[in-house]
């Protein structure tokens, strides 16, 4: 089988559909996005792309599926599956390596991811608005681990942006065995997008998330103002990003890298990061939770075989990274609009 623009935009019919209903605010988008998928999977391919379906296509098609989306692994079973069905469900999984945000079981298939995105949901939801009912944008979504949990706490519709085309695959992987288990088109859709390719001044979703996207961007300001514009009147961001400990006003701009990452431009101070929320007329801002990114929250697994956090750590003082800087603090701060 070959990727055609004829398979994508079938893949898409039902969001594109749902973006030009006149009567949603997403119509702005609508006007545009069968455009950008076109220029994102037809006009610039990835060179790995024909590989990558290669391995999802081995997937095998199941019968009596059942999905548990409410637990620390997104979790697929079947009474029906034979052994070799798993062995092809392993053979495709590991297709689509590296794994980072998870975990993920699928059947017989643990997939242990290099982060464990399980322990930030745990620390985040609690402080979340229901989610029921709500339309939702995953920035910077990675696999869609989230946007499954997201799906699973209620929400009426999930739309994540991440421009790796390998984690569309990844996240078809779960979406194939999800829509088995519901006997259903699901309202879930990973788009291969950055934040700057959603329209400006959408006023559209109900919440946007945008975790660990802000300090690899440049200006920051202008991603804080994109997502308040994704979002409705009264709508929710929830921001989660790199922060220094300090006061108002304290930021860290790395001369050169950041725990080995060159795309790592400003590290505010929690407090600091509230103020420019607020200048930026955001409401009802606040921080709930900060915590130091552990080696077990973050580290290698055999289906994520790079380096990881302990390898960008000094190893005489893990309170500190390899160039001296503050080891990893995040913290997630949520307002209103």
């Amino acid at each position: 089988m070959e990727l055609t623009e004829n398979w994508f935009n079938h893949y898409y019919q039902d969001l594109v559909e749902f973006m030009q209903t006149e009567k949603q605010p997403f119509y702005k988008w609508g006007e545009v996005i069968e455009q950008q998928l076109h220029e994102f999977y037809v006009a610039t391919p990835h060179g790995d792309m024909q590989r990558w379906l290669d391995a999802f296509l081995q997937l095998p098609e199941l019968n009596n599926v059942t999905c548990e989306l409410n637990q620390s692994a997104v979790t697929f079973q079947s009474d029906h599956i034979t052994g070799e069905q798993n062995q092809q469900v392993l053979a495709a999984l590991q297709g689509l390596m590296p794994w980072r945000k998870g975990p993920f079981q699928f059947f017989d298939t643990f997939v242990e991811t290099e982060w464990r995105s399980d322990w930030k949901w745990d620390r985040i939801e609690p402080h979340l608005a229901p989610l029921s009912g709500r339309t939702i944008l995953d920035v910077g979504c990675g696999s869609g681990y989230h946007m499954w949990r997201m799906l699973g706490a209620g929400a009426k519709r999930v739309v994540g942006v991440d421009p790796s085309k390998l984690f569309f695959w990844q996240f078809e992987a779960a979406k194939k065995y999800v829509s088995a288990a519901k006997k259903e088109n699901i309202p879930v859709h990973l788009l291969p997008f950055k934040m700057e390719d959603v329209p400006a001044n959408l006023k559209a979703f109900d919440t946007v998330f945008s975790m660990g996207v802000l300090y690899h961007r440049k200006s920051p300001l202008d991603h804080l103002t994109e997502l308040q514009q994704a979002l409705r009147p009264g709508g929710e961001v929830v921001l989660e990003t790199l922060v220094i400990e300090g006061e108002e006003g304290e930021v860290l701009v790395p001369d050169d890298r950041y725990a080995m990452m060159r795309n790592v431009w400003f590290l505010p101070s929690a407090k600091t990061l509230c103020q420019w929320m607020r200048r930026l007329g955001f409401k009802n801002v606040r921080i709930v939770e900060q915590n130091y990114t552990t080696l077990e929250e973050q580290h290698t697994t055999q289906w994520m075989g790079f380096n990881s956090l302990k390898d960008f750590l000094d190893p005489n003082d893990p309170r500190k990274t390899l160039e001296g800087h503050p080891a990893p603090l995040r913290a997630t701060i949520i307002a209103n609009v």
